[in-house]
């Protein structure tokens, strides 16, 4: 059963996400009002990616921090100058952000070379030497300028929040994969608990001690991980009790959310949270950036609590524009899961003891 359901959920969350790289979106700040304003122009125009202009380079790299875009090309003032300089080459400077799926950055340093070598080919078409010529340029030196640009335009990736090394890539995939499977079993267990205990003890102070157990749990649970990450040379952006407190909210998200399966249905809610396990590592933007999924897998990440786990932990351990969303996102959710999980427990009647007969009586 397993199998089939992350086959299914696999195979249908990530067909066709190499054809969706239209979604992801590249800004240009171009600062050079000669050939790079023309060189811009036929960018924006033939790239096949969202493309947009930023005033400066500054707020390009806000939004590229916020992950609002994927990757920023920067044209700078004096690209042209060194075009006519003997002996120099013009650079274009792309900037991508680390703090994002590992695709992400493989995916934009291709398109940077991409890029590189489609300026070098066209960027001598029609309008390049007219452009040096209106720029006082003689017209043997325009034409020689013109001929030999191919050759003269080279590009620099430069790195914003950079990773150390996959193994620290894969930490927030790994924190929300042994969150959840976790907080599977400890409601499958706490489940079992209530039943065995029975009516002896109230639906409403069983669900109570749950929540109780659950926010205890957490902060320990959350404790142990956040300093086993950083002890195993985990990279960090900021403090442990920032990275603890993160990790607490995320785990007792987790516990609400995967407990009101098991409320609902009993035992047979493990299946659904098997399906929701599946769901999130697909959607979340762990391996894969949510902007390739299909809309109804983007759609789904946005009501799951992985998605923002996910983004607060790369704003924590690589840096970002800081968890304050991603812990406003979680507290909704909990407080839906908790809200659903006690009108439940309200509502479900627990089952009638089975009646034993009583032993006859003998006469005197």
């Amino acid at each position: 059963m397993f199998q089939l359901i992350f086959s299914i959920i696999w195979m249908t969350g990530y067909n066709g996400a190499t054809d969706r790289t239209f979604n992801l979106e590249i800004t240009i700040v171009n600062e050079d009002e000669a050939l790079g304003k023309q060189m811009a122009d036929q960018l924006l125009d033939n790239l096949p990616f969202q493309m947009s202009n930023a005033t400066t380079l500054d707020e390009a790299k806000r939004k590229l921090n916020a992950r609002d875009v994927q990757m920023v090309i920067h044209i700078p003032a004096d690209f042209s100058e060194k075009l006519q300089t003997p002996g120099q080459k013009g650079e274009l400077i792309y900037w991508i952000n680390e703090s994002n799926p590992a695709l992400i950055k493989s995916m934009m340093t291709g398109v940077s070379s991409s890029v590189t070598a489609l300026v070098n080919k066209q960027a001598i078409s029609a309008g390049a030497q007219a452009v040096l010529t209106q720029m006082n340029v003689p017209a043997a030196q325009a034409e020689g300028t013109a001929e030999s640009l191919s050759e003269m335009v080279t590009g620099a990736v430069q790195t914003m929040n950079p990773v150390a090394g996959m193994n620290n890539q894969m930490v927030p995939m790994m924190l929300v994969l042994a969150s959840y499977v976790g907080s599977m079993i400890m409601g499958m267990n706490f489940q079992q608990s209530s039943q065995m205990i029975g009516a002896a003890i109230g639906r409403l102070h069983k669900f109570g001690a749950r929540v109780i157990l659950n926010a205890l749990a957490a902060l320990a649970t959350s404790f142990v991980g956040a300093s086993f990450v950083l002890m195993l040379g985990g990279q960090t952006a900021h403090g442990f009790l920032e990275l603890w407190g993160f990790q607490a909210i995320c785990l007792f998200t987790f516990m609400l959310f995967s407990q009101l399966f098991v409320l609902l249905l009993g035992n047979a809610g493990m299946l659904i949270n098997i399906i929701m396990l599946s769901a999130q590592l697909v959607s979340s933007g762990a391996m894969v950036p949510r902007e390739l999924l299909s809309e109804f897998y983007y759609t789904l990440s946005q009501y799951l609590p992985a998605t923002y786990a996910v983004e607060g932990n790369m704003d924590l351990l690589f840096g970002g524009p800081g968890i304050g969303g991603a812990v406003s996102a979680l507290a909704v959710i909990a407080a839906v899961t908790f809200v659903f999980g006690l009108l439940v427990v309200i509502l479900k009647k627990d089952k009638a003891p089975a009646l034993v007969p009583a032993a006859p009586k003998l006469a005197n």
